[in-house]
């Protein structure tokens, strides 16, 4: 079903000279990347696009930056390796695919950042990471030990044992509460369309780019819906949720190409 927020046409925000200060005062930053970038539209991971996305996270990582990447991708790899030609629609497929794909998913990442010697940590979390109080701050503190020892966290949600009631649905959501849980300055979710639209811009040519939605959006139009790919769940709907999620703690989130 379709959501949006509807004004007059010409609503379309060009991003604050404060904004745009605060994004290059930004030093620890929250990256997500989904399963329709990563495999391009194919079954399986597209190589070359993750090793390009690595190589700038590095370029960030030696410009100062801390950062944690949010990766979906363990069911994509897992389908390659099982020879699944469609996403798995029961939640035990799902988790059997998660649990043949993270460890491919890590070795693509691995074999990706190897030339430049970054040092990589995985955490697999579910909702429950985030109910319990222990849970999270274990988890915050693992996290904050690692960047401190100049290891780059990938994060992903234990598909393997994740159930209905305490799955996240898509890492647009992770990405959020692990941009809240760490204190981020900015939350990176990158697409592959080249933002946030008036309209779908793959069906309607008149669709212009949103530069920038206010904390409070009321009254501004904008395009959003849970059509996701048939690789991946949520959709541009999912993102704005997120977006919102993370401006609830103060954090601006990019969604970006």
């Amino acid at each position: 079903m379709s959501r949006a927020e509807r004004s007059s046409p010409d609503a379309r925000v060009a991003p604050s000279t404060g904004l745009r200060a605060g994004l290059r005062e930004a030093k620890r930053l929250v990256v997500k990347v989904g399963s329709a970038v990563l495999s391009k539209g194919d079954i399986a991971l597209h190589q070359a696009t993750l090793e390009r996305i690595c190589r700038e996270l590095v370029w960030l990582r030696k410009e100062g930056y801390q950062v944690v990447l949010v990766s979906s991708g363990a069911i994509l790899a897992g389908m390659g390796r099982l020879g699944l030609t469609e996403r798995p629609g029961s939640i035990p497929l799902k988790q059997a695919a998660a649990a043949v794909g993270q460890s491919l998913l890590m070795r693509h990442y691995e074999e990706a950042f190897a030339p430049y010697g970054q040092k990589l940590g995985q955490l697999l979390l579910t909702q429950e990471d985030f109910r319990s109080r222990y849970r999270y701050l274990n988890a915050r503190n693992t996290l904050f030990t690692l960047l401190h020892l100049g290891v780059l966290p990938i994060i992903n949600e234990n598909d393997t044992v994740a159930v209905e009631e305490i799955k996240f649905g898509d890492n647009d959501h992770l990405s959020a509460l692990v941009a809240t849980l760490l204190g981020a300055d900015l939350l990176v979710i990158l697409t592959d369309l080249d933002g946030l639209y008036t309209a779908d811009p793959r069906r309607d040519p008149n669709a212009r780019l949103v530069h920038e939605v206010p904390r409070r959006s009321t009254g501004l139009h904008f395009w959003a819906d849970d059509s996701g790919t048939g690789l991946g769940t949520g959709g541009m709907v999912t993102k704005v949720e997120a977006a919102r999620a993370a401006a609830a703690s103060g954090i601006p989130t990019i969604i970006a190409n």
